[in-house]
């Protein structure tokens, strides 16, 4: 069933975790405007599961940074949690960061150096939790994901379903209001993709807020809306399951 999209980025914004209106992202490329969003309206609202489509350059990996705060619109503006991401200094913009969002990436993003325990840490740290504290969380976190027994193991002696599990669990020691996920099957087996995805559904079933960018179609089952997009604009808005 198609939604229409300008009822979808206005309503229930009191509601909403989420919402851009009139986004605008222009690079300037060798003296020329490339435009990576142009004039995107949408409302996310809590506890929703959005699976982002399209192709090559359609302005998926753009939509989430910026939904992620890790890159400022050019034009229009983006609210989250209540507050206007425009308004925030860089400071502030990463203590949101830090405080509402998790991410989830393709390629897993997870220092080598480091064990799980102190992988699923790191975010902890920069909360300022005390290394009591820290640890217990770290601990309950693994156990839930079937990692108790390689707490003390390094990525590289980690299966890769195994090392996407331990880039969730640090995505979740925050409890974000939000989980922002960019391919994160695509360097997985599909049997591994499948245990992710249905670990990413019975998070959503536990409440969590969820937007997962992918090429793969059949990912599209999880998702109580699926947002198509095509040069930079909203193609389409379809609702999942």
């Amino acid at each position: 069933m198609e939604l229409n999209k300008d009822i979808s980025a206005k309503s229930c914004r009191n509601d909403a975790l989420m919402y851009l209106e009139d986004v605008h992202k222009i690079h300037q490329t060798g003296g020329a405007e490339v435009h990576a969003l142009s004039g995107v309206s949408l409302t996310f609202e809590r506890g929703s599961f959005w699976i982002v489509m399209g192709p090559s350059g359609s302005g998926k990996s753009t939509l989430l940074n910026l939904l992620g705060c890790l890159d400022r619109s050019t034009l229009g503006s983006y609210t989250l949690s209540g507050q206007d991401v425009s308004m925030l200094d860089d400071d502030a913009l990463s203590e949101l960061r830090l405080r509402e969002i998790g991410f989830i990436f393709q390629s897993f993003n997870l220092i080598q150096q480091l064990t799980v325990k102190e992988n699923i840490e790191l975010p902890l740290y920069y909360l300022g939790w005390n290394s009591a504290k820290s640890s217990e969380r770290a601990r309950e976190l693994a156990e839930k994901l079937g990692l108790g027994h390689r707490l003390h193991h390094r990525p590289s002696e980690l299966s890769g379903g195994e090392q996407q599990r331990v880039a969730i669990a640090r995505s979740l020691a925050n409890d974000p209001e939000v989980l922002l996920a960019d391919e994160p099957t695509g360097n997985l087996d599909s049997a591994t993709g499948k245990q992710i995805m249905a670990l990413l559904a019975e998070l959503h079933g536990q409440g969590k807020t969820i937007v997962l960018v992918t090429h793969n179609p059949l990912i599209a089952v999880y998702a109580t809306h699926h947002l198509h997009m095509c040069d930079g604009v909203i193609e389409r808005i379809e609702e999942g399951a």
